[in-house]
């Protein structure tokens, strides 16, 4: 991974984030107006003293968050979507925004905004439905069931972390204390720690997590966005069939197409114009930063990696 030369500057960044109007801002705009919304509710309840604004407060994210009984989420049905933006802890919403800020951030330099919406959603879906599935089959969440309720936005970022990881497991990240480390190893390690920790305080939200990273996975694996414009050329059934039917009249069965092998000339010529594209590239990164960079720039700088 190449990393951004211009200066750091975490004010100037994080005000370009939030004024570029893409899906991933707009996700954590949306997570963080919630919970400032809950909060001032919170502390307004706290300094007049009263106890119906406190039950009122209560009532309203019980309401908004899923529950793990079916009794219940007959009811509230919508909760299975206003869940993955309620967040009521600081650190909660905290870390959930910066996990979701860095990998989606690399999602985006490989797949599409839509795309990224899509496995939000999904994986937030997928995670409710983990707990619940969950609190309503194992017999030791039986005499917890009729209070519990799930919250936050987890189980979409691991969903996201998932499946970019799995997408690009060669992407690097440089950790500290640890150095350089591919992003698929960090997905797999969080999978592992969910898991082992579901015997904790926390079962609900580990299970949720874990329905979250499975949909991630399986959204690559089996949709698989096989490139970048995949989800709008390639993402239905029929445009499947209908390039396979291409590809067999193009090359019938018996037909065999041969390439003539490169010479040893023409490959160091390949060679050096890669090498002048990578040098032009690497020039606009240290005048404009690597988000300077185009998406097909990017692509081509992460497959040029790969060959040394």
């Amino acid at each position: 991974m190449i990393m951004n030369q211009s200066p750091f500057n975490p004010l100037s960044d994080a005000r370009n984030f939030f004024r570029s109007k893409s899906a991933l801002s707009y996700l954590v705009i949306i997570n963080i107006l919630v919970w400032i919304l809950f909060q001032v509710f919170r502390v307004m309840a706290f300094l007049f003293d009263d106890p119906e604004s406190s039950t009122a407060f209560t009532t309203v994210v019980n309401y908004l968050a899923v529950p793990a009984s079916l009794s219940t989420l007959i009811y509230q049905p919508w909760s299975l979507f206003t869940y993955m933006f309620l967040h009521i802890g600081i650190w909660h919403i905290l870390f959930n925004m910066l996990w979701l800020f860095w990998f989606g951030r690399i999602f985006l330099e490989y797949l599409t905004e839509k795309q990224m919406v899509w496995v939000y959603i999904l994986g937030g879906l997928a995670g409710a439905a983990a707990y619940i599935i969950a609190f309503n089959v194992f017999p030791v969440f039986a005499p917890q069931i009729g209070g519990s309720y799930a919250m936050g936005a987890s189980a979409s970022v691991m969903a996201i972390v998932t499946a970019i990881a799995f997408y690009v497991p060669n992407y690097t990240l440089y950790l500290l204390f640890l150095g350089r480390v591919k992003i698929v190893y960090i997905a797999i390690a969080l999978f592992v720690l969910d898991f082992f920790t579901i015997p904790g305080d926390n079962a609900g939200g580990q299970i949720a997590h874990i329905g979250g990273a499975l949909l991630g996975y399986l959204f690559i694996k089996f949709i698989r966005p096989s490139s970048i414009t995949s989800y709008r050329t390639k993402g239905s059934f029929l445009s499947w069939i209908t390039q396979l039917v291409t590809l067999r009249k193009n090359n019938p069965p018996g037909k065999r197409t041969t390439r003539r092998p490169v010479t040893d000339e023409e490959f160091n010529q390949q060679k050096v114009q890669q090498q002048k594209r990578i040098d032009l590239i690497l020039e606009k990164i240290s005048k404009g930063g690597y988000d300077s960079l185009t998406r097909e720039e990017k692509e081509f700088l992460f497959k040029s990696s790969g060959k040394y």
